[in-house]
């Protein structure tokens, strides 16, 4: 199927693109749908070279390590480019991708993108915005996993959700919008379910944890505390 204009325009390296461009990139596109839970890349697969993209729904990126051990390195949603290496790199995949709900992935031929590109540069500067970001942080993640105790990387973890998927006031305190299971974390901070358990409940002055995955912040201060390495909890 290919993709509408509404789709492209939601894609974030394709913001204030003009519509007759927009036009001219439809025919090199297409829209794959894939149900939650589904393998939508593999590690090691290789790829074909084109720009992938959320179209709509959320994907998961994990890794996994020498020891088998599987990470959680980012969540994505509508709008978000991944699989770099299928333009850039040796297009090989280096991570695996899943579909966190139900979603639809864009896909966008290579030479279809780098004519695009030479109409507008603009493109191609707001994807390497988007890689570098990525990149720095992959290198806090690897440096928190190597050099930081569990609870700081617990704290910052639940610090990163509450500012990429925002938050609501709650009576409580500051509510985060995204549900974060104890899996979910154990899995993103390279910790046991186990620890991750065991260090949300000892936390139970800083935040509420609710059944379902539910994160209400009771003091963020003392969070920031935490999460800076200052204070324990």
């Amino acid at each position: 199927m290919q993709a509408s204009l509404e789709q492209l325009s939601q894609i974030i390296v394709f913001a204030g693109l003009e519509t007759a461009d927009k036009v001219n990139l439809q025919p090199h596109t297409q829209v794959q749908r894939h149900r939650k839970g589904e393998i939508i890349l593999h590690e090691g697969d290789v790829l074909p070279t084109k720009l992938y993209a959320v179209a709509s729904g959320e994907i998961q990126v994990t890794k996994i390590a020498m020891t088998g051990k599987e990470t959680i390195l980012r969540t994505l949603t509508v709008g978000e480019i991944f699989a770099a290496p299928a333009l850039l790199g040796n297009g090989i995949s280096p991570a695996t991708v899943t579909a966190e709900s139900d979603c639809e992935i864009l896909t966008i031929e290579r030479d279809a993108l780098l004519k695009a590109i030479g109409q507008n540069p603009e493109i191609a500067l707001r994807m390497l915005m988007v890689f570098n970001s990525r990149i720095q942080q992959l290198h806090e993640t690897v440096h928190g996993l190597v050099s930081e105790r569990a609870i700081v990387r617990l704290a910052r973890l639940i610090q990163y959700f509450a500012a990429e998927s925002g938050t609501e006031l709650s009576p409580q305190g500051k509510c985060l919008k995204v549900k974060l299971s104890y899996y979910r974390m154990a899995r993103s901070s390279g910790i046991t379910y186990e620890e991750c358990v065991r260090l949300i409940k000892s936390l139970k002055s800083v935040i509420d944890y609710r059944r379902g995955g539910t994160i209400i912040i009771l003091d963020p201060k003392k969070l920031d505390a935490i999460a800076s390495g200052n204070i324990d909890h």
